[in-house]
């Protein structure tokens, strides 16, 4: 889902239509339309293509753009997503739900899952 939302917003960034932008790397209008719906993946040609004409690295559209460092200095890190980041960002806003999920977060995410449906 994080492909095509960003692939959405990089088209309207450019103010591309779905049309033009499938035009520029040979695939329908109805192709862009799945890709920036998740109903459909693009192929790895596709994907680079597309990477090309937004001048991106590929990882941004798989999620894998921002690299996070460990509190405390620690010396390894993990590529997450801006999305993913929110997400955390927005927990730390609650401190007791964040304690939670601290605490037990195969439980809280089964939790919300059932919330959810």
């Amino acid at each position: 889902m994080i492909l095509g939302k960003r692939l959405k917003e990089l088209r309207k960034k450019e103010g591309m239509t779905q049309q033009e932008l499938g035009d520029l790397i040979n695939v329908t209008k109805v192709s862009i339309c799945c890709y920036e719906k998740g109903t459909r993946t693009p192929t790895l040609e596709t994907l680079l293509d597309l990477a090309k004409v937004f001048h991106v690295d590929v990882n941004y559209f798989l999620g894998q753009d921002e690299y996070v460092v460990a509190e405390q200095e620690t010396s390894y890190g993990i590529q997450m997503a801006r999305e993913e980041i929110e997400i955390i960002e927005e927990l730390k806003k609650r401190p007791s739900l964040h304690e939670k999920m601290i605490e037990d977060p195969k439980r809280m995410i089964e939790l919300i899952d059932k919330k959810i449906r």
